[in-house]
């Protein structure tokens, strides 16, 4: 008995204390960092993953044979049976994989092109023909379920908003800068792009919108690297941007410089009519133009082998400026009244500067997480607006509008990560603050000085405070199903107050976020998905601010600080087939949104912002990538919509309608080295309905070259687009006052030069580790 009881004294420990398998996980001498380390045994899984020097640490609830999968980038790589009794040191060494020669044919495994997992898709660049030689902007606009336009931004297909982040962290630039940074990155340093349509609870709530995380390729290797970028754009007038990237790295140091700047200016046009009691016929002839200086710094620094701090900043400082000419004739029941004439000059003078810094750790034998990031961000534009109104009776308004805007907005959040054995667990908190004091003056001419017009003029201020916290469950059942749900709760406290007209708004409110996915994959071939999430989707500044931008004597924009936020439910089932063919259906429904109307009252045209749809959205999203004749390839999507929309305590009419898009991209390859490459694109929208608006056909065709020299270190590029001027935006919005049609067009006609030279070791990568920063873009 008492020899038993020794036994058992002495082997408890190593039984329930000791059950840990530790290693390194190399290749030819080189680590292998970010592997997932899954141990299996009785259809139990239990995981880890290797840190940036390939060293894992993988805790068992108990002793016994193991089966060892080794998984890089969704890839198996490595699967070993292995014996477990206490500790265990287990390194594991990968054999390059040899390519196999068949009458001068290379064979090597590819990694699928698109792959589904439980909360987003992801388009493996790396493995795109198409993607490579081409800027970051371009390498998005491949991706399915992405749309990037110079003028509206990036988008995704069924959401009206996007944020874009770099390795998990949000860009923080603003809807303009955003495209011109993007064009900043070479796709040959993206290892994929994951678009995430339904963000899981560790994200703001903010937005009827879905994220895109473009991850940057890893890589040990130690130096300096960069790339020089200059590209040329002829419109109607004549536009170039030019950037500066430059990498160093060492053991513990990473570092990243980037400098941009860009000049633009092109031709617009913008018709607008009103038919009804009181009409309108309005022509605006339009000259945009433009410049813009930036600069970006990133610093991560390795304090220990589990924990780095790192520091971003980013100045943006720019012009936009606009020359219009306008010509409104007014009408009363069919019968022509009057017409204003005014020229208008807008100068607008913005500058931006963002902080971050963020500290990460690991501890713990499983690789616990803590990551503690503050940001700040300020953005103080300028605008003067000089307009003189000449009626047909011959009478002149001369009237300058100057109006200074200071945005301000702070905020600290805590992440936590814990990967227990029953689920991966992510727990975080977050505060925000937003500043906006803002003020707009209407000055009219008179013997020779400006006086200014108190009823015209305002001084706005706001204030909001949202506090947030989250809690998320991810689990792998088997290697078929898996399933991640999340719970968000954010608190908003909300303050508006008009110094000019003594007009005040306070607000409070509190909600919860739930977000749900089921993931099933039959076999390689056949992946399902099933997601659910609830979003908020807050006003901007401008559209609460309730200053006025003049267009002419009688005709502004204006905002409401009544506005209220909308709520938005979304449903979404998705299959992935092969890696080529994703498919998805989705359902959207909207309370109490928003959106922004116009009204005609004689010759007073205002238009201003009214929560006053609800609405339903069903659609379907087809997408299929392949490579033919291993020359040719191809990337097409179909996208298919129904809404209804149900209008209230507005003059908006109600419509059910239904919208069309389609999009081809085709890349093919000339030479067998595939430095020529041709590229034939088209995207077209047929006749579709939104809300309570009809818009009618139109479509971007694109063509050019890509030609690589100098063993792909110089890359030149030759693009014409809209080739067939159908960039037009054309449609009709219906009230039941009568009918409103537009007809608008941004130059969207335009040849792109471009040359792009990388340097230095091309393997380093940046330090793009941009911090999440989600309510920014409400600012712009």
């Amino acid at each position: 008995m008492k020899k038993t009881l020794l036994a058992v004294i002495v082997l408890l420990p190593a039984v329930v204390f000791a059950q840990t398998v530790t290693g390194k996980i190399s290749q030819t001498e080189n680590a292998i960092p970010y592997v997932e380390v899954i141990a299996i045994k009785d259809q139990k899984k239990q995981t880890a993953i290797s840190d940036e020097k390939g060293n894992y640490s993988l805790k068992l609830s108990e002793n016994g044979t193991y089966t060892i999968k080794l998984i890089q980038d969704g890839i198996e790589i490595s699967n070993n049976e292995l014996m477990v009794n206490g500790e265990v040191k287990h390194d594991f060494f990968i054999e390059k994989k040899k390519e196999k020669q068949i009458e001068g044919v290379t064979l090597t495994a590819r990694k699928k092109l698109i792959e589904r997992k439980a909360d987003r898709l992801v388009f493996n660049v790396s493995n795109s023909v198409a993607s490579q030689g081409m800027d970051g902007a371009d390498a998005l606009a491949t991706t399915p379920l992405v749309k990037v336009d110079d003028n509206t931004g990036v988008s995704i297909v069924g959401k009206s908003g996007v944020a874009v982040m770099i390795n998990d962290r949000i860009l923080n630039l603003s809807d303009a800068e955003l495209v011109t940074y993007l064009k900043s990155l070479r796709s040959e340093n993206i290892e994929k792009i994951e678009v995430i349509t339904s963000p899981p609870a560790k994200y703001e709530a903010q937005g009827n919108s879905g994220l895109i995380n473009i991850v940057l390729k890893k890589n040990q290797n130690l130096g300096w690297s960069g790339s020089l970028t200059s590209s040329l754009q002829q419109q109607t007038y004549t536009g170039n941007s030019n950037s500066v990237t430059v990498n160093y790295q060492n053991e513990k140091l990473r570092t990243s410089l980037k400098l941009r700047q860009n000049k633009n200016e092109k031709h617009s046009y913008e018709n607008y009519w009103i038919e009804g009691a009181d009409g309108l016929k309005s022509n605006d002839n339009r000259r945009d133009f433009g410049d813009g200086l930036g600069a970006n710094l990133s610093l991560d620094y390795q304090l220990g082998k589990k924990s780095n701090i790192g520091f971003i900043y980013d100045l943006g400082f720019g012009h936009s400026n606009m020359d219009i000419t306008n010509t409104s004739n007014y009408f009363q029941n069919g019968n022509y009244t009057n017409t204003l004439l005014t020229y208008a000059e807008h100068r607008a003078t913005s500058r931006q500067h963002t902080a971050s810094a963020y500290y990460d750790l690991k501890f713990g034998k499983q690789d616990n997480k803590l990551s503690i990031t503050g940001n700040y961000f300020s953005n103080t534009p300028e605008t003067i607006i000089d307009f003189t109104t000449t009626e047909s009776s011959g009478d002149r308004f001369v009237v300058k509008s100057p109006s200074m805007v200071d945005y301000k907005i702070y905020s600290g959040q805590a992440d936590l990560t814990l990967p227990y054995q029953f689920a991966k667990t992510e727990a975080g908190i977050k505060f925000t603050n937003f500043d906006n004091n803002s003020n707009i003056f209407y000055q009219n001419l008179a013997n020779g000085n400006y006086i200014t017009d108190p009823l015209k003029s305002n001084e706005f201020e706001y204030n909001e405070k949202n506090y947030a916290a989250y809690i998320s469950f991810e689990k792998s059942f088997n290697e078929k199903w898996s399933a991640k749900a999340g719970l968000r709760y954010e608190y908003s406290v909300v303050n508006g107050n008009s110094l000019t007209s003594g007009q005040q708004n306070e607000n409070s409110y509190g909600k919860f976020f739930p977000t749900a996915y089921i993931s099933y994959k039959s076999n390689e071939n056949h992946t399902f998905n099933l997601n659910y999430s609830k979003r908020i989707n807050r006003p901007g500044f401008r559209a609460i601010n309730p200053y006025r931008w003049y267009i002419n004597i009688n005709s502004y924009f204006t905002g409401n600080p009544f506005l209220k936020p909308s709520i938005n439910h979304n449903f979404e089932f998705s299959y992935v087939y092969k890696g080529k063919l994703s498919a998805s259906a989705y359902f959207q429904r909207s309370v109490d949104a928003f959106g922004q109307l116009a009204n005609l009252k004689g010759e007073n045209r205002v238009s201003t912002f009214e929560n006053y749809y609800n609405q339903n959205s069903l659609g379907v999203s087809l997408n299929y990538s392949d490579t033919f004749f291993k020359k040719w390839e191809a990337n097409y999507s179909a996208n298919y919509s129904y809404m209804n929309t149900d209008v209230f305590a507005t003059d908006a009419l109600a419509r059910k309608g239904n919208s069309y898009d389609f999009d081809f991209q085709n890349n093919i390859s000339l030479n067998s080295g595939k430095t020529i490459q041709l590229i034939l694109n088209y995207w077209f929208r047929l006749p579709s309905n939104s809300g309570n608006s009809y818009m009618k056909f139109a479509g971007n065709f694109t063509s050019g070259l890509k030609l690589s020299f100098m063993e792909r270190s110089l890359q030149l590029n030759v693009f014409v687009s809209d080739i067939l001027k159908q960039g037009k935006s054309l449609g009709e919005i219906y009230y039941t006052t009568g009918t409103h049609s537009y007809n608008n067009y941004y130059d969207a006609r335009r040849l792109t030069v471009s040359a792009t030279y990388t340097f230095g070791n091309k393997k380093v990568k940046g330090t793009d580790r941009n911090v999440r920063f989600d309510e920014k873009n409400r600012a712009n």
